[in-house]
């Protein structure tokens, strides 16, 4: 497969539409709330980025969205003709309204679309839904099946942030509570120094053709801990000189979906005009429509 040269990665027009795709193809939907600021570094913005290289490459179709559009590019259609979503938020995460994001979340869990959610989109709705249901189903799961069925689920309110996330069930009456995931981190430095990614699981399908690491000139950091429901798998650690690290790459199964989780990035940093990064979402894709 012809790959692009490190660091930069060509960047297209602006509002992305690839051609129509071949039947088979791995349908993507990249969502971007697109800030203007994302134009100090990319031709357009970094949503269009990941869509011209995905465009690249065997075997994708891609279409862009944003947030401005009709039901925020989510539209009963446009998900339905939708493989995997790959999600950039940042500040407006809350802006989608809650039923588009039901949505989104209700075609996951049937198995019918992937999430893979990037950066700061650990803030978004459609993410801390799906960890939601992720946290319900572990719990389920503590429990003897027998006393499952007609439980209901209360959350607790989301803790502090920097505290870590503890899958435990209380009784409540008729039901269970838990600790509800907030997707917040330890910390994080919006300073333009480089990371070290490191391969955790280099037999993953995420990790394929990629080095065992690589670093990334310019990042934001981020710092554990991650308040999340335990990952199925953690694919990638990023590390910081001055000692900080993070579980960069993460994937869960949530009801029949699969969800995914990369972290670098930064809206003004040129984190997705570098070839590795931009393997990473490549593989992810393919790796959820490999669930099917």
């Amino acid at each position: 497969m012809k790959r692009f040269s490190f660091p930069v990665v060509a960047v297209l027009c602006f509002g992305l539409r690839a051609a129509p795709g071949v039947a088979g193809d791995t349908r993507v939907l990249i969502w971007d709330e697109r800030q203007p600021e994302q134009k100090q570094v990319y031709e357009t913005f970094l949503g269009e980025a990941i869509g011209v290289y995905l465009s690249k490459q065997p075997g994708f179709s891609v279409k862009s969205v944003w947030l401005e559009m009709p039901d925020y590019g989510l539209d009963d259609a446009t998900l339905d003709a939708t493989d995997v979503i790959v999600w950039w938020g940042h500040k407006k995460n809350a802006a989608v309204a809650p039923a588009r994001v039901e949505e989104v979340v209700k075609r996951v869990m049937a198995g019918r679309l992937g999430f893979i959610a990037i950066h700061s989109s650990i803030h978004a709705r459609p993410f801390l839904r799906l960890m939601e249901e992720r946290a319900k189903q572990d719990a389920f799961k503590e429990l003897p099946e027998a006393e499952r069925p007609g439980l209901g689920i209360e959350f607790h309110p989301s803790p502090p942030r920097g505290v870590l996330f503890v899958p435990s069930v209380e009784r409540s009456g008729e039901g269970i509570k838990l600790m509800r995931p907030s997707g917040w981190i330890g910390g994080w430095r919006a300073d333009a120094q480089p990371s070290l990614v490191r391969v955790l699981l280099p037999e993953h399908p995420i990790a394929k053709g990629l080095p065992n690491h690589w670093s990334i000139p310019k990042t934001e950091m981020y710092s554990e801990p991650f308040h999340v429901p335990d990952p199925d798998a953690v694919v990638f650690e990023e590390r910081w000189e001055k000692g900080e690290h993070f579980r960069s790459g993460c994937t869960w199964s949530v009801g029949h979906g699969r969800v995914f989780y990369f972290r670098p990035g930064h809206e003004t940093y040129p984190v997705f005009l570098q070839e590795e990064n931009l393997r990473v979402i490549e593989n992810a894709a393919a790796w959820i429509i490999d669930n099917r």
